[in-house]
């Protein structure tokens, strides 16, 4: 009997730790091509706006975080660094600097969603017509299939 149990909980915590390994591991897998060097290097030279994502914000943590440079044009947001990998990540635009789930979660009403992200090092992203870049101050990518903070970058 002991022998059946230890068993089946072997088994569990084998399933848990696959499982756990394919959530990760499958938007690193199915992620398309980022964009290259040359077109994150001619977006920046007509970017309007420019921020930074860092790692150290109170919401990141060791697996959802975002390290390098966001800018912005009033048609594209470009970014030119590595995010964590995870599953779908969404690009907000919001007027108030936000760096924690919690006030995310608290604002979110008040933000802009822009476009979905699928890539891990580095995004090219167009913004829909009707948003107004300049009515926004910050870029925050969230996960929202876990309601997880990844990083947030204040660009004016």
């Amino acid at each position: 009997m002991l022998q059946t149990l230890i068993r089946i909980f072997t088994y569990l915590i084998v399933f848990a730790f696959g499982f756990a390994a394919g959530l990760y591991s499958l938007p690193i897998l199915t992620a398309p091509v980022g964009p290259s060097k040359l077109e994150l290097a001619t977006h920046a030279q007509h970017a309007l706006y420019r921020g930074e994502f860092k790692d150290d914000l109170a919401g990141s943590d060791s697996f959802h975080y975002g390290k390098g440079e966001v800018r912005l044009t009033n048609s594209t947001i470009s970014f030119a660094g590595t995010l964590s990998p995870g599953p779908d990540y969404q690009l907000y635009l919001a007027n108030r600097f936000i760096d924690n789930e919690n006030d995310f979660l608290a604002y979110k009403g008040t933000m802009t969603r822009v476009a979905s992200i699928n890539t891990f090092d580095g995004f090219l992203v167009t913004v829909p017509q009707g948003i107004n870049i300049a009515d926004f101050n910050t870029v925050i990518i969230w996960c929202e299939s876990f309601n997880e903070f990844i990083s947030a970058a204040q660009y004016q």
